[in-house]
């Protein structure tokens, strides 16, 4: 089938190297707009991330009543309960409809949740399960996109399943300190442990306590008060974990603009690529990363489910069968990411197994190929990766996704020595 396309980029095999600062953390860009909301005063985030996902957040914000200033390198937010619109549209970001959703509801009016492309085939009910038990009225259709929300949300106890995300709980944890009564939240086997981490972190730092027991009991007291301040969004390790794998697999480059002792869980790039052979070196806010001969290693990606696709990548480059675990967090991504990253690699050559919860991935010869991103930021990185060291060039379909994450991607490969070639209004057979 002949499928036409807003824009292609073919990569050419090439080599890797020099100096690039990681691009803000997205993740963090977003918690950061959404406690500066809840602010008094006037916050300014520094370092801030203009991709898609930090532009709706945004978006919501001003729709919910903030003021915001844009001063180029910083965002100035005076934080405010005014809603202008009770229509708010998340557009492809899960975390801020699941962030969000919680916040909305610290108000009586009745929201309406909107999204656009992959985000309309999350499933949302569990938003609505949780809270319901907080006085919240949920309606949707079919359990998908588009939902009504209709507040006060209350304090109180409450039961979660955190085994398919932790964005609930993350915006739960923002709401919850502003109401008068103290509040629990039970949480049944939760995932992505450390972006809990993250939230709690970002938390303190707007002046927000929240006690967390095991990962499993949250407490929460009421009558607390975010305090505006100035926030720095630091460094994105899941952006930064596809340029160190390029370099593991064509080349030579140092990273800056990571926090060594970061709670982003993507810092465990570092962990595999050491288990791979990669040679690893940091120095400092310094990372640097260079080619070696690279052998299987297995990781458990669990808790760090985005570095599946330059994983994936770093193992078709290993000698042997690597071994990756937790594919069960990947069916409600942008993609069904396990089987587009089997599907798209298996273009290029590479023969992956999927089993259980686990993806098993042969080493082997690259080859060149004409592949589709599926509308997945990170497989369109992971094809831009490949390509790097494949036979032939690698053309990527609707290479343009990736400005939901990292709009400076392909113009950064650029400045590391990659070839590459824009095609817009592409058309291809998939």
């Amino acid at each position: 089938m002949l499928y036409i396309f807003a824009m292609t980029i073919t990569v050419f095999p090439s080599q890797i190297h020099g100096t690039i600062t990681a691009p803000p953390a997205k993740s963090m860009m977003q918690r950061a707009v959404a406690a500066a909301f809840l602010s008094g005063g006037t916050s300014t985030i520094t370092n801030p991330s203009w991709c898609d996902d930090a532009r709706t957040a945004v978006e919501i914000i001003k729709r919910l009543g903030a003021e915001v200033a844009d001063g180029g390198d910083e965002l100035l937010i005076h934080g405010g309960f005014l809603p202008h619109s009770c229509r708010i549209n998340c557009h492809e970001s899960g975390l801020s409809m699941r962030m969000f959703t919680p916040i909305a509801a610290l108000h009586r009016k009745e929201f309406l949740f909107e999204g656009q492309g992959s985000l309309l085939n999350r499933p949302v009910q569990m938003v609505g399960d949780a809270l319901q038990q907080l006085g919240i009225t949920f309606s949707s259709a079919n359990g998908l996109l588009p939902f009504s929300i209709k507040g006060p949300i209350k304090s109180g106890s409450m039961k979660i399943d955190g085994s398919v995300s932790s964005q609930l709980l993350t915006g739960l944890l923002m709401a919850l300190p502003t109401l008068t009564g103290d509040s629990e939240i039970i949480v049944k086997n939760l995932k992505s442990r450390p972006y809990i981490d993250m939230t709690i972190g970002l938390l303190k730092d707007f002046g927000i306590t929240v006690i967390n027991s095991d990962y499993q009991h949250f407490y929460i007291s009421g009558g607390q008060k975010y305090k505006a301040c100035t926030y720095a969004v630091e460094g994105d390790w899941s952006s930064a974990a596809f340029h160190m794998v390029a370099a593991a697999i064509a080349g030579e480059i140092i990273v800056n603009g990571l926090k060594i002792e970061s709670f982003q869980a993507d810092k465990s790039i570092l962990r595999a690529l050491r288990e791979s052979g990669a040679i690893v070196q940091e120095m400092g806010d310094k990372i640097s990363i260079k080619r070696a001969d690279l052998h299987a290693f297995e990781f458990d990606a669990t808790d760090c489910p985005d570095l599946f696709p330059p994983l994936a990548v770093l193992a078709a480059n290993a000698t042997g069968k690597s071994k990756i675990k937790g594919l069960s967090r990947l069916t409600h991504k942008e993609s069904n990411r396990g089987l587009t990253i089997q599907q798209e690699m298996d273009r290029m050559g590479i023969l992956i197994h999927l089993h259980e919860d686990e993806m098993l991935i042969e080493g082997g010869r690259i080859r060149g190929a004409f592949v589709h991103s599926h509308n997945d930021h990170r497989i369109a990185m992971m094809a831009a990766i490949a390509g790097l060291n494949s036979e032939s060039p690698v053309t990527i379909a609707g290479a343009d996704c990736v400005t939901k994450s990292y709009p400076q991607f392909f113009d950064h490969l650029n400045l590391l020595g990659i070839i590459t070639e824009k095609h817009k209004n592409g058309t291809g057979t998939i």
